[in-house]
């Protein structure tokens, strides 16, 4: 049967997905198969998908494995609920959700996503579905290092590396809110945002080494890597922990014995999307600054993604 043909008879979608490892301009706008509701699934007709730091590298081939292409990129999504899979009794068509694929899973730079109803939360009313693609996976990686892995307390001081992305401008809030004294690093330009989310004290990483600039820290949350992150157990008191997501999938080892390294595991459960709607309800936290895109322009922006030096986070808008 000519392929023609055939692609009458199934429904497709626009994706932005990869036939082969590489940068950002590998990346491909076209039509890919619908998914469809498994047992325990709901299909997603996505409004908005975020781009996660970790796309760059699942574009280039970081992660290893055996790659199933085409692949489609992308982690955190909101949008409507278009069909529920045998045994959801939770949810409905309709249902405006958000969200992060299963842990190991890519796959939200498209029109329509199949995932576990278990793992998505019901989206607000008051909220924009680009909004809540640019608090879900953030959210749920600052809450799984800040509270669930360095369970920061009132008092304590911690130094956020690389203040101004998604995971850590969220995770600057949210030491706040729990009471801590707040340091992070960054460039000169994003200082009146940083502080502006809370932040007690700007580092410019351009001009100033942060282990001569600080000391006696109870906590860090490292989101940078490189050197950054071997240089950071510095500014522990001893008895400090550091908590690494820009790392690989293990924490670097501490050259000293009297601090602790830690790997959050950025588990995917509702209750923690649920805590995201909480904080933000309380006034405890806000979305990122948002810069938009179209789907079509995905490899456009991982490119910004891929170059690092960018405020807030950068988020698809799909339809």
């Amino acid at each position: 049967m000519p392929l023609t043909l055939r692609c009458k008879d199934m429904h497709v979608m626009k994706a932005a997905y990869i036939e082969k490892f590489g940068g950002p301009e590998v990346l491909t706008y076209g039509d890919l198969p619908d998914p469809i509701a498994g047992p325990g699934q709901v299909v997603v007709d996505t409004v908005a998908a975020s781009i996660n730091g970790a796309d760059a590298k699942v574009c280039g081939g970081e992660y290893g494995g055996q790659p199933k292409f085409p692949m489609i990129l992308g982690r955190d999504f909101s949008g409507v609920i278009s069909a529920v899979g045998a045994g959801v009794q939770d949810l409905k068509v309709g249902d405006e959700v958000f969200g992060v694929l299963e842990t190991g899973r890519d796959g939200t730079y498209c029109e329509k996503i199949a995932i576990g109803a278990a793992i998505v939360a019901r989206k607000p009313a008051g909220m924009t579905h680009v909004e809540a693609a640019a608090l879900a996976l953030t959210g749920l990686t600052a809450l799984r290092s800040i509270e669930d892995s360095l369970k920061l307390k009132s008092g304590e001081t911690i130094l956020i590396q690389g203040g101004a992305g998604g995971v850590a401008g969220f995770a600057i809030q949210l030491a706040k809110h729990i009471g801590a004294r707040v340091i992070t690093t960054a460039s000169a330009a994003n200082r009146d945002y940083l502080l502006e989310l809370g932040a007690d004290q700007v580092i410019d990483y351009n001009t100033t080494d942060f282990t001569q600039a600080v000391s006696d820290c109870d906590a860090v949350f490292e989101t940078v890597g490189g050197d950054v992150a071997s240089r950071s157990f510095a500014v522990l008191k001893p008895g400090g922990r550091a908590a690494f997501i820009a790392s690989g999938a293990q924490a670097p080892k501490p050259e000293r014995s009297d601090v602790t390294a830690l790997r959050p595991a950025v588990g995917r459960d509702r209750p923690h999307l649920e805590r995201i709607l909480e904080l933000r309800r309380l006034g405890a936290v806000r979305a990122p600054h948002v810069t938009e895109y179209s789907l079509a322009q995905a490899a456009e922006a991982l490119a910004v993604s891929a170059a690092r030096h960018l405020k807030g986070k950068l988020v698809l808008k799909v339809r």
